[in-house]
């Protein structure tokens, strides 16, 4: 009776003091970083999808204006078709490469609708289109959420990064396979801070 007390206790002691341990060594914050690296990857995708979504419509009523330039046209047609077909999987956080050619697709993607847009302005009628007009401010919208989610994303991945590169939270990281995860890459880092600002072009006068 007394030897099953004392293992009880002694493994209950165990108990608390690699709880106590893991806390110290940051197995908590890298539990709270990676449900909030997930729910930061998840927004990115969703507004992604949000355009995406958006472009059908926005081609549609592009080809009814006669002689729009049918290259524009095709290359943002083309460039969604690649961006919708790469396969987005939650391992797709740790792996760069994978995350280096979802980052190019999207970018290609609306790279080419902004090139739509622009080319828009020299067609006066669908300037005065006012479907044409409303799907171009949704777009716009939508291209500042992507970019206030890519920020909070990086944000998340960076903290992420450093705590598992970090002493002494990098031999928990170690321990549990805590990989860096891959993030978005960015020419300037100091944009993260900065507000989002899209411009497509010069708006149309009414």
């Amino acid at each position: 009776m007394f030897a099953h007390i004392f293992f009880r206790r002694f493994a209950l002691i165990v108990s608390a003091i690699a709880m106590f341990g893991l806390t110290g060594c940051g197995y908590n914050d890298f539990q709270r970083l990676d449900e909030q690296s997930k729910a930061a990857w998840a927004e990115v995708l969703n507004q992604y999808q949000r355009r995406a979504d958006l472009i059908p419509n926005l081609v549609s009523t592009v080809k009814g204006e006669a002689n729009f330039e049918q290259e524009t046209l095709t290359r943002v047609i083309e460039a969604r078709a690649r961006a919708t077909s790469i396969q987005v999987t939650p391992e797709m956080l740790d792996d760069p490469q994978a995350m280096a050619r979802f980052q190019q697709a999207q970018g290609q993607l609306g790279g080419a609708l902004s090139r739509l847009l622009a080319v828009a302005e020299n067609y006066p009628n669908l300037k005065a289109n006012q479907g044409f007009q409303d799907l171009r401010v949704q777009l716009e919208g939508t291209e500042n959420r992507i970019t206030v989610a890519r920020n909070k994303y990086i944000q998340t991945i960076q903290e992420y990064n450093v705590l598992a590169r970090s002493f002494p939270t990098n031999l928990t990281a170690m321990i549990f396979n805590y990989d860096p995860k891959a993030g978005f890459t960015v020419e300037n880092e100091q944009e993260i801070s900065r507000p989002p600002t899209v411009d497509f072009g010069t708006k149309s006068q009414r």
